[in-house]
């Protein structure tokens, strides 16, 4: 069957037209702000409203149907188009006046990466720093509609292994309809990005920043309005705990939120991704502060307060901050981790592989796919000793079918080797070994801080062209779940049949 391109380019049309339309809500807040950037910010969503409109007017005549094929094209040069297109008001603006540049930071912000070429960014304009929190805010919004209504569709492996009630075309859904169900989600991200905004204010952050702050959180994001990002506020810990309760929200199933305001609490308890979830956050928070605590250097401490209590609570705080940050790939920074002990900076590292929950804006491999690993590698021990039983692999009570486990398999070593080639070729723009196997994990996990040259408290300003490309392609990837855009790169995909 022949692609169906005219419905592409509509829905490409479409996508142009909300990029457009949040340049313009960017330049409503330049206006207020009296930045000297309003006029370019209004030119900018013009001109992308303008091109969104007439290619929507010329395929407007489009057959209904959409199959697989074109889905993966949809989603895939969907978040490119809008990488693209909203490079504009960077370049307009002359805020990054660079395009390698420009793409670079618009894709870390689409993708919800936080990695940021950007070495002063309190010295620009307020509109454009809340254009770059919005493409956060934007890709992490794309990102449940992704999980609720596209991907279970095109059968990407891991995004239907929900909790039970999950949404999708083949599982059982929160509403009949599915955008019925996406609406729901965005609600509930809309109302946890206004109760972090409101939370952020009273805590004594001003208005632009709590709501650039919570626009990046809900989104598992990280771009900052401060040079320092929340180290900023190390003085202030009420600001920085309120950070982290929204921080493991993100990174948790949104639709277990749904069921928390629906009265149904004890599915949310029953439900092993969020278990294993919660017990990973304690255990390694556990870990980091007691190695804060009793081993970090003093002229590299996190520590805020002198005495022996607050210094405890400090390094809590900041064990706590940092473990999710990195584990739901926000990536917001209130110290620099990789001055810690080295083993520290080994650990995490390891966590940039662990992802926060499926169903949630975390970029990474996801706490379900290494359960789903976890159970199948103890019940092959099982199969060694007994070769003819029948041993199914349960998640939350049910088996899982082999298709599946074969998937999650598969995304597992397609990750890993994604991961390896990518610091294979980092290190052929002359950049060493920890620094390439940092950028690689990260840009791959949308993690966002690294290791080496490019740790939290580094920017990426110093890859050379070539490199910001490819950092920007493994966002993609990781943030598209590997096999939605691996898949447009073979040849038989392209095949009419």
């Amino acid at each position: 069957m022949r692609l169906n391109y005219k419905i592409i380019f509509h829905f490409l049309g479409l996508l142009l037209l909300f990029n457009g339309g949040f340049m313009l809500f960017a330049a409503l807040f330049s206006l207020i702000y009296q930045d000297g950037v309003t006029m370019q910010l209004v030119l900018s969503g013009l001109m992308v409203l303008l091109i969104g409109i007439f290619v929507m007017v010329a395929t407007r005549k489009h057959r209904k149907e959409m199959n697989k094929r074109e889905g993966y094209i949809v989603v895939t040069f969907g978040w490119l188009i809008m990488a693209l297109s909203g490079t504009i008001p960077y370049m307009l603006t002359e805020a990054i006046p660079v395009f390698s540049n420009a793409f670079f930071e618009t894709m870390s912000g689409y993708t919800t990466t936080g990695a940021t070429i950007l070495s002063d960014i309190e010295s620009l304009p307020k509109g454009v720093l809340f254009w770059r929190s919005i493409t956060h805010w934007i890709g992490g919004m794309g990102i449940i509609v992704l999980a609720v209504a596209i991907l279970p569709l095109l059968g990407i492996g891991g995004m239907q292994l929900f909790a039970a009630e999950a949404p999708g075309p083949n599982a059982d859904k929160l509403h009949p309809r599915i955008t019925d169900t996406a609406k729901r989600l965005w609600l509930i991200y809309f109302g946890y990005t206004a109760a972090e905004t409101i939370l952020l204010k009273v805590a004594g952050m001003s208005f632009f920043d709590a709501i650039n702050h919570a626009m990046c959180t809900l989104s598992t994001g990280g771009f900052s309005t401060k040079n320092a990002s929340v180290a900023h506020w190390n003085g202030q810990p009420i600001i920085q705990y309120i950070i982290i309760v929204f921080m493991f929200l993100a990174g948790t199933n949104f639709v277990l939120s749904y069921f928390v305001f629906k009265g149904k609490v004890q599915k949310v308890l029953r439900d092993e991704e969020f278990k294993l979830y919660a017990k990973f956050i304690a255990v390694f928070t556990i870990i980091a502060s007691l190695i804060i605590y009793f081993n970090t250097d003093p002229s590299t401490s996190t520590v805020d307060h002198p005495m022996v209590w607050g210094e405890l609570e400090s390094s809590i705080r900041h064990g706590l901050f940092q473990v999710l940050a990195v584990v739901t790939t926000t990536g917001f920074v209130t110290a620099d981790f990789t001055a810690w002990t080295p083993f520290l900076v080994i650990f995490f590292f390891g966590l940039m592989f662990l992802g926060g929950s499926s169903g949630s804006t975390s970029g990474g491999v996801k706490v379900v796919r290494h359960l789903i690993l976890i159970k199948n590698g103890f019940l092959e021990f099982k199969r060694a000793l007994h070769p003819n039983a029948i041993l199914p692999v349960r998640y939350n009570q049910k088996s899982i079918s082999g298709g599946i486990v074969f998937n999650v398999l598969g995304f597992f070593i397609l990750y890993m080797l994604s991961f390896i080639v990518g610091a294979l070729v980092f290190s052929m723009f002359q950049i060493d070994f920890e620094s390439a196997i940092g950028l690689s994990a990260s840009s791959l996990g949308n993690v966002g801080p690294a290791l080496g040259d490019f740790g939290p408290v580094n920017n990426y300003a110093a890859l050379p062209y070539a490199g910001k490309l490819w950092a920007a392609f493994l966002m993609l990837l990781g943030r598209l779940e590997l096999f939605t855009v691996l898949i447009l790169l073979t040849p038989f995909f392209w095949k009419n049949r």
